[in-house]
């Protein structure tokens, strides 16, 4: 009795298993050559959206996120990788680095080379520290 009620058991959720299968097959379009829209965030200008895409009659809605930082003027769908900051100029009071396109997602419009600025600091570092405690006798 054990053992039929096992073996029931078995096939059940083996049946279930096939069903999560075939409607994962179902989705799956044979297209080719889709078209994908830049990330449409759900509210205000950065986080959570949607993006779409076409392929002849076909279309479809895939979930994407575009990032709530200082890199969000490049697009969520251009990735740069970018080199040191400069040095501080003097005239501007600014720092400048520049960043190389390294991949464009969803045929994105990339630009190749991409620069960044940002305020210089107005804390100066001293490389050299006062021992504590030292030459006092």
């Amino acid at each position: 009795l054990l053992l039929l009620l096992a073996l029931m058991l078995l096939a059940a959720t083996t049946e279930a298993g096939k069903s999560k299968k075939e409607k994962v097959k179902k989705d799956v379009s044979k297209c080719e050559d889709w078209h994908w829209g830049p990330c449409v965030p759900n509210s205000k200008d950065c986080g959570l959206g949607y993006r779409e895409g076409t392929c002849k009659d076909e279309s479809k809605k895939l979930k994407c996120k575009i990032p709530c930082n200082w890199k969000k003027k490049f697009g969520a769908d251009c990735k740069y990788k970018f080199e040191s900051w400069g040095g501080c100029s003097a005239q501007t009071g600014v720092k400048t680095r520049s960043g190389i396109l390294k991949k464009a997602l969803y045929n994105a419009q990339c630009e190749e080379i991409v620069y960044v600025t940002k305020p210089c600091s107005s804390k100066i570092k001293s490389k050299t520290k006062a021992k504590k405690g030292k030459g006092k006798d």
